[in-house]
């Protein structure tokens, strides 16, 4: 039954305004979908409502009375939501949307931020590929630049408290220590299929190796130099790659995508115990925490793929809509950077993310 409100704010009498509630979820890729809650959203007399993301129009997916389905168009940036029927226009609602920062790249994993704020992702290759550029660094006004070369399928990338960047390559289960001025120097072998990376709070580096094994690198007497080498865990082998994160209490968090569309994120305690921390997320991957101790997972949830957020009480919402991501990290002022197969995009996200170094 249509609301006297409805009617008398609508520019054309008899047609209902839309009324929009809320967008979930609030954040986007170019090319992911949105739900828009609300009222008079159905088509009228045939005709599916229209809906615009700024002065860009977005397909329209779905309608139905309380909810439209669109997607979100390339080159949107962050702007107001507004849906028209026959005409009338609805109240706007800010959506925040992701925007290129890197291109040409090939992530696998997280990319790696810097103390400056400048974003280091990788041009991996297929397994035994060499590339002429191994990691570029992005910096904080979107130059992109080499900034290492002739390592073979860079993996997992991570910084020590010195300001050295760590990649593991998963063809040579090797990791390999980089200056700041890009100069690399061999850390460890002996990896397996090394892939992720992370480092905890006394310095000791842990690496997935995506055959089964969780390697804990002690750190060692000189500078540069790697400690002690022994297995922290083991887990079933993946299909992908291991992808690490600590949170403050000094848990590991990993996932090892498989071919389940019910996967779990793991947590691994200080004595190398593994239990399951969430189940119910497909082709799970990169993973970062904000400071409130909420996790950050690019998967997919209930079929909808992006950034998947879940709480410390184990609820999971999905806090970005988007394809083919790989990862992310937080940068400063509540941003995110978010790696897909082939690029890096930059996220106003609204989140303080977890000091990593």
């Amino acid at each position: 039954m249509t609301s006297l409100r409805s009617l008398l704010i609508s520019d054309k009498p008899g047609v209902p305004t839309p009324q929009l509630e809320r967008v979930t979820p609030a954040a986007a890729m170019p090319g992911g979908e949105i739900n828009i809650l609300g009222a008079h959203l159905e088509p009228l007399v045939s005709k599916v409502p229209s809906a615009t993301v700024g002065d860009i129009s977005a397909p329209v997916i779905l309608s139905r009375p309380d909810r439209l389905t669109i997607q979100i168009p390339e080159g949107t940036i962050s702007s107001d939501v507004v849906v028209h029927r026959d005409g009338v226009a609805s109240n706007p609602l800010t959506l925040r949307v992701a925007v290129p920062m890197g291109e040409n790249l090939h992530p696998v994993a997280n990319p790696a931020v810097d103390s400056d704020g400048n974003v280091y992702a990788t041009l991996s290759g297929s397994r035994g590929e060499a590339m002429p550029v191994s990691i570029f660094q992005v910096q904080r006004d979107f130059q992109m630049r080499p900034f290492v070369r002739d390592l073979m399928n860079p993996t997992g990338l991570a910084f020590d408290d010195e300001g050295y960047l760590y990649a593991s390559s998963r063809a040579e289960g090797t990791v390999y220590r980089i200056s700041p001025q890009g100069e690399a120097a061999l850390y460890a072998e002996g990896m397996g299929i090394a892939t992720g990376i992370a480092f905890d709070r006394d310095g000791n580096l842990f690496v997935g190796d995506r055959s089964g094994t969780i390697f804990k690198i002690g750190r060692g007497k000189a500078p540069g130099s790697s400690g002690e080498i022994f297995v922290y865990a083991t887990l079933e082998p993946s299909i992908a790659a291991y992808h690490l994160a600590f949170n403050d209490e000094g848990i590991l968090f990993v996932t090892g995508p498989t071919t389940s569309s019910n996967q779990a994120v793991h947590a691994v305690d200080r004595d190398g115990n593994t239990s399951v921390f969430y189940q119910g997320l497909g082709r799970a991957q990169g993973m970062a925490f904000d400071v409130e101790g909420n996790l950050y997972v690019a998967a997919s949830l209930r079929g909808q793929r992006g950034i998947v957020r879940i709480t410390p009480e184990r609820g999971a919402t999905l806090a970005v809509s988007g394809n083919n991501l790989v990862g992310l990290a937080f940068l400063e002022d509540g941003c995110a950077t978010l790696a897909t197969r082939n690029a890096l995009y930059h996220l106003d996200l609204g989140v303080e993310g977890r000091r990593l170094i």
